[in-house]
């Protein structure tokens, strides 16, 4: 009897010892799996270092590149967390793509533009910002670079992580200027292209959601408003795909082939009339085709839009590939330069393998990171459908080209999300429109006002998050950049 208690008492610890176990297992499988993503990003950082070894063989500076290397990967890693949200964004929370959907494609024409049309040539000072001569020698420009680089990552880092989408190229900016003014003092800092930069967080949304907002109220008028909407679909769907064809074409031979052809703006525009006018004309049998059996409902109209929604965010990733990347790379190509020669006053060419840390570092950080920010700019914002994302599509692109025409400073990101806005913001004014009329019509209150308060179609919360952070990333990004210089300089002497 006294052995039977004793071997029940043993069995009863050994459970107790095994759910323990059992219980740390499961704590541990539940721990991991949020260091899945940035294990594998530690493991793309320390790869990008070993590539650059390899690539240089024997130097003296070898140690110094390996670390600007890592740097580069690892603000590749946020460019693809962060920025790539505004192209896939809309397309997913419309329900044209799939999350899996987005992500293949994006790392797909992100890779293909950084690597077929990305920067052969930067500025050594990204945009002007510092004077190069006020930069003392090569080693006190690779130091700041290299500040630079790592503040401007980690602030995008950190916006990724409270999600808010912000402009990469002002997080690199405000880390050039901040090391710059650690190094050469504030007079070294070209002030009106800051305040050029800073003209464009104001001008950047609003011409976005503007366009946007315009785009959506000529679909509500044309098609979704009217008796036969299958029959306006008819007529009117051809031109709005031609319109978005054309403003692609203009688009990207503008800004995604710049850097393999030089096209004039009046080029562009031919280009994009020319092509808009065949897309049009291609498009009618087309949608005269697809619209055959659809019954005359909002519901149905979503099908037409959503090739060229799928088509459209498909050529801002190649678009966005071929000019972001360099926020990445043109900092590392910069200290690559002025380590292996002491030039830091001309132009850098950017060697294959620094433009492939770029390229594949963007599409891992898409893959690992960026679901988050695809959702918030695709649902969080406001509710989109097919139409509504494609007026914020067509928006991005054709505020760009007119940017450029006027010579105006604009960030992509800031007009993609103020367009996801504009759309929101112009679905709250057209309902509260047709409420008063419906109201005027029944001559009493159809909603009471806290209730019509309670259905505001755009998250406010949002709102503030995301404007505070765009006020804030040049200032953040520079003071953090000028606290890593300073501390560099102290440890280097």
């Amino acid at each position: 009897m006294a052995q039977n208690d004793l071997e029940t008492r043993h069995l009863e610890t050994l459970d107790r010892d095994l759910g323990r176990f059992s219980y740390l297992e499961n704590a541990a499988s539940y721990v991991s799996r949020p260091l899945v993503g940035p294990g594998i990003a530690f493991v793309f950082i320390m790869l990008a270092g070993l590539v650059a070894a390899m690539s240089l063989g024997q130097s003296g500076n070898t140690l110094i590149i390996m670390i600007a290397a890592a740097f580069g990967a690892y603000m590749a890693l946020n460019i693809g967390a962060n920025d790539v949200a505004n192209n896939m964004g809309p397309a997913v929370g419309a329900n044209a793509l799939t999350m899996g959907g987005a992500i293949v494609i994006a790392a797909i024409f992100e890779s293909v533009g950084a690597l077929v049309a990305g920067g052969d040539v930067v500025s050594t000072i990204s945009k002007g910002i510092i004077a190069p001569d006020r930069i003392g020698n090569a080693d006190v420009f690779i130091q700041a670079m290299m500040a630079a680089l790592l503040a401007s990552a980690l602030w995008v880092n950190l916006a990724t992580w409270i999600g808010a989408p912000v402009s990469t190229t002002h997080s690199v900016v405000g880390g050039v200027m901040g090391a710059g003014i650690a190094a050469a003092g504030f007079g070294a800092v070209n002030w009106g292209m800051m305040g050029a930069i800073a003209a464009s967080w104001v001008i950047s949304p609003l011409l976005g959601g503007f366009c946007a907002a315009g785009f959506l109220w000529f679909i509500k008028a044309r098609i979704i408003y009217q008796d036969d909407k299958i029959a306006a679909a008819r007529k009117w769907v051809p031109v709005l795909v031609g319109i978005m064809a054309g403003a692609f074409a203009a688009y990207l031979a503008l800004k995604g082939l710049k850097n393999l052809v030089k096209i004039s703006m009046g080029t562009a525009v031919v280009l994009g009339l020319v092509i808009g006018v065949v897309t049009w004309l291609a498009m009618i049998p087309v949608i005269r085709r697809q619209s055959q059996g659809l019954d005359n409902r909002n519901k149905s109209l979503k099908v037409l839009f959503g090739i060229p929604l799928v088509v459209s965010a498909a050529l801002l990733s190649f678009a966005h590939g071929a000019n972001d990347v360099a926020n990445a790379v043109g900092p590392l190509a910069a200290i690559v330069q002025a380590s292996q020669t002491g030039d830091f006053t001309h132009d850098v060419n950017i060697p294959l393998w620094v433009m492939l840390i770029g390229a594949f570092g963007i599409s891992f950080g898409l893959f690992l990171f960026g679901p988050k920010l695809i959702r918030m700019v695709g649902s969080q914002i406001t509710k989109l459908n097919p139409m509504r994302a494609y007026c914020v599509a067509l928006a991005a692109a054709l505020t760009v080209i007119v940017a450029s025409w006027l010579g105006l400073p604009v960030s992509s990101t800031h007009i993609a999300v103020g367009a996801i806005f504009g759309v929101g913001f112009f679905r709250e004014w057209d309902a509260e429109r047709r409420l008063r009329l419906a109201q005027a019509e029944a001559d009493r209150p159809l909603l009471p006002p806290d209730e019509r308060r309670r259905r505001k179609l755009v998250r406010r919360a949002h709102v503030m998050t995301i404007a505070t952070a765009w006020v804030v990333t040049v200032p953040a990004a520079a003071a953090l950049s000028a606290v890593i210089f300073l501390g560099v300089r102290l440890v280097v002497g």
